[in-house]
C-alpha cells in the first residue's frame, strides 16, 4: 500500500512578554490580571484559538523547550496546491495570529477579548511534503504600537512537516456491508470488504471461519466490557461489523456490547447510560479487544453525537481492562462531521460543529501525553481521522485517513476502519427513539 502525501503545518511554543509600565495607562496590560489569547487563521481553513502564557519581562523564552503545539493545520495533496499559488497573480500565502486579551468568549453578541496586534508569518509550501522538517519562524515578533519601548514582545514556532496517510474510503453506508477502496490520487484499489450483522442476542461471540477457538475468549471479552441483557424500554442491540481482507480472512471487528437504550422518560440515549462497542483485531487464533467506543446523544441546543474512545491494554501482561481516553468530544448529529484522535493537537478537546477532535491532554492522567506509556508510546501526534455524515444520509461514503507511522500491517488499517464504522453506525444507534431507522438496521422481529 503506497501512502498520499500530507503535510502538518503547526504553531506552538506560544508565550507573551509585556514590559511593566511606570505609571498606569490604559493602553498598558498588566499580565497579573489579563489573560491572553489567540487566534490563528490559514487561508480557508476553519479558525483555530488557543491560550498565550505569559513570561516575566526579563525571561527568555528557554532553549530546547519541549515543543507545545497551539494549533494544527492538516494540508492534502489538493491543499497544498491550492495554497502553493500557482496563478501568476496569487497572493503570498500568509499565517495570520491575532493576539487578544481578556477571557474567550462573547457577551450579548460581541466578543470580550480586546486586540492587542496581529502576526503575519509567510508560508512557502512548495515541497514541503518531501522535506524532513520546514521551519518557517522560530522567535520574538513585536506586536501592538511601539510607544518608548512598550511594545509587546510575541514568541512562537511555525514548522511544517511531512505526515503521510493512507487514505481508506467505504463504497456506501458501513450497514450495507460495502466495500473499502484505498484512494491515492485518482486511483481507487479494493483493499477490504465489510460485512455488517446482527449478534444472536443468546450467543456474544463473533463467528469467523478463521478463527476456531475464539468462542470462549470473545465470550469473556463481551461479558466484561457490555451486557446483552434484556432491558426494558426502547433499545438497538446486536450490531456488529467485520472487516475482511480480499482473501476473505476476517481482519478486524467492531461489536457493539452496550444496547443503545433511552434514558427513562425520554427518547434519547444520555450521556450518563452510554452505549458502546468493543473494537477486535485477531490475534493468536480469536479476537483480542483493542478499543472501546461509547456514544451518547448530547442534550440542549448542540444536539450532537457526544463520544469517548479507549485504547485498550493487553490484558496478558497482567494489566487491568481500564483503558486510556485517546479522543473525547462531540461532532453534529445533523451535519455530521470528522472524527479525530490526535495528541497534543492543542484543541482542549473544544471543537466546533463538524469539526470534532481529540484533546489535547489525552491520555487523560498520564502527565506526558501518554508517550512514556507501553502500549501508547506509538500514539502520538496526527493519529487517525473519519469523515461522519449527519442523520438522514443518502449514498454516503464515509473516508479514513490513517497515519503512515501506525500501519506496519493490514490488520493495523482495518481496526482503524472498523473504528470509522462503529463512529459513522453510532449516529444512527443515538439517533432519537422517536425516528425510524432504515431498514438494514432493523432485526426482523423490529419491523415488523
Amino acid at each position: 500500500m503506497d501512502p498520499c502525501p500530507f503535510v502538518r503545518l503547526t504553531v506552538g511554543n506560544l508565550a507573551l512578554k509585556i514590559p511593566v509600565a511606570s505609571k498606569p495607562a490604559r493602553s498598558v496590560v498588566h499580565p497579573s490580571s489579563s489573560p491572553c489569547f489567540c487566534k490563528v487563521r490559514l487561508n480557508n481553513f476553519p479558525l483555530q484559538t488557543a491560550v498565550v502564557p505569559f513570561i516575566p519581562p526579563e525571561n527568555q523564552f528557554p532553549d530546547g523547550h519541549f515543543h507545545t503545539v497551539a494549533a494544527t493545520f492538516h494540508l492534502g495533496k489538493s491543499d497544498l496546491d491550492k495554497l502553493a499559488g500557482k496563478s501568476f497573480f496569487a497572493a503570498k500565502l500568509c499565517l495570520t495570529i491575532s493576539i487578544y486579551t481578556g477571557r474567550r468568549g462573547t457577551t450579548c453578541g460581541v466578543s470580550s477579548g480586546r486586540l492587542l496586534g496581529k502576526v503575519s508569518v509567510p508560508l512557502d509550501l512548495a515541497g514541503t511534503e518531501s522535506r524532513t522538517c520546514t521551519v518557517f519562524h522560530n522567535g520574538w515578533i513585536s506586536v501592538g504600537k511601539e510607544a518608548k519601548g512598550s511594545s509587546a514582545q510575541f514568541h512562537l514556532n511555525v514548522k511544517a512537516e511531512p505526515d503521510p496517510r493512507f487514505v481508506f474510503q467505504f463504497d456506501g453506508e458501513p450497514e450495507c456491508s460495502p466495500q473499502v477502496f484505498q484512494i491515492q490520487g485518482n486511483i481507487r484499489q479494493p483493499v477490504f470488504t465489510c460485512k455488517f450483522s446482527f449478534r444472536n442476542t443468546g450467543d456474544r461471540t463473533q463467528r469467523s471461519r478463521s478463527l476456531q477457538s475464539e468462542a470462549c475468549t470473545a465470550r469473556s471479552w463481551l461479558s466484561s466490557f457490555g451486557s446483552e441483557r434484556e432491558r426494558p424500554g426502547k433499545e438497538r442491540k446486536g450490531w456488529s461489523i467485520t472487516v475482511h481482507d480480499l482473501s476473505g480472512s476476517p481482519v478486524a471487528a467492531a461489536s457493539m456490547v452496550t444496547p443503545f437504550v433511552a434514558s427513562p422518560g425520554s427518547d434519547r440515549v444520555s450521556r450518563s447510560n452510554p452505549g458502546s462497542w468493543l473494537i477486535l483485531r485477531p490475534g493468536d487464533g480469536t479476537w483480542k479487544p483493542w478499543g472501546r467506543l461509547e456514544a451518547w446523544r448530547e442534550c440542549g441546543g448542540s444536539d450532537g453525537l457526544g463520544y469517548r474512545f479507549q485504547l485498550l491494554p493487553d490484558t496478558s501482561g497482567g494489566m487491568g481492562a481500564a483503558g486510556i481516553v485517546l479522543a473525547d468530544s462531540t461532532l453534529s448529529s445533523h451535519k455530521g462531521g470528522k472524527f479525530v484522535i490526535e495528541l497534543g493537537s492543542g484543541t482542549n478537546g473544544r471543537a466546533t460543529p463538524g469539526s470534532a477532535a481529540s484533546p489535547a491532554c489525552s491520555p487523560r492522567s498520564s502527565g506526558d501525553y501518554g508517550y512514556g506509556l507501553w502500549p501508547y508510546s506509538m500514539y502520538r501526534g496526527f493519529v487517525m481521522s473519519a469523515s461522519v455524515d449527519g442523520e438522514g444520509k443518502r449514498s454516503s461514503k464515509p473516508s479514513v485517513e490513517v497515519s503512515v507511522q501506525h500501519v506496519s500491517c493490514t490488520e493495523d488499517a482495518a481496526v482503524f476502519v472498523a473504528l470509522a464504522a462503529a463512529v459513522d453506525l453510532s449516529i444512527d444507534a443515538c439517533r432519537l427513539f422517536s425516528q425510524r431507522l432504515r431498514k438494514e438496521l432493523c432485526q426482523p422481529q423490529d419491523s415488523l
